[in-house]
């Protein structure tokens, strides 16, 4: 069985056990190598893991507080709005790395520039959605590589978190919550449809 399918969403942690900020920003990195629409990564990552930041998150979670309180951290996942002005940055970093051409960046900027004045608000944060939930879903198979497990979480308060954690609610829209630390139960296995129930071919 591939190690890929071996996850499980493990709801209690070893509390005792913490995460270095020198290995977080390391499992971010690699999440990170998620793709994304025009390679604008419009994931933002709020680590949750103080006591006092946790009790901020307590009031707007539906349930999951067995994760709350065991968890190495709580990674809110948000996607950013003003993903687009980052666009000039990640492109100047594609062309120092010797990966884009300049004549293509230059493109890709007009492209970019001509495009977001008739974007609605939800368009973008739709596109948003799907790219944060490609690297949650990456961040969960990281976090096992380095020895982690994790619990994605949507059961909360969308319209509080950001408050909550004192980010701009109008820029930041909530994705998800990913619990991590190392498991202290073994989870339980779960059922899948047929694949014949999920796929047609045409």
């Amino acid at each position: 069985m591939s190690e890929l399918l071996k996850r499980r969403s493990i709801r209690k942690y070893d509390p005792n056990i913490k995460i270095s900020k020198e290995e977080m920003k390391m499992i971010l990195e690699e999440a990170t190598r998620a793709p994304s629409s025009m390679n604008m990564q419009p994931w933002r990552f709020f680590i949750v893991e103080t006591e006092e930041a946790k009790e901020k998150l307590r009031p707007v979670l539906y349930g999951n507080i067995l994760q709350l309180e065991t968890s190495a951290a709580m990674i809110c996942i948000f996607t950013d709005l003003k993903k687009y002005d980052y666009a000039e940055k990640i492109y100047n970093k594609a062309v120092e790395a010797g990966l884009m051409p300049v004549e293509v960046r230059e493109k890709q900027l007009r492209n970019i520039s001509n495009m977001i004045h008739s974007l609605k608000e939800e368009a973008v944060e739709k596109g948003g959605l799907i790219d944060s939930g490609l690297v949650a879903m990456q961040l969960m198979h990281i976090a096992r590589e380095h020895g982690y497990d994790t619990c994605s979480i949507g059961g909360f308060k969308h319209d509080q978190i950001a408050h909550a954690l004192g980010i701009d609610p109008n820029r930041y829209k909530p994705v998800m919550i990913v619990s991590i630390g190392k498991a202290d139960d073994p989870g339980y296995p779960s059922v899948r449809l047929d694949v014949e129930d999920v796929a047609v071919w045409m």
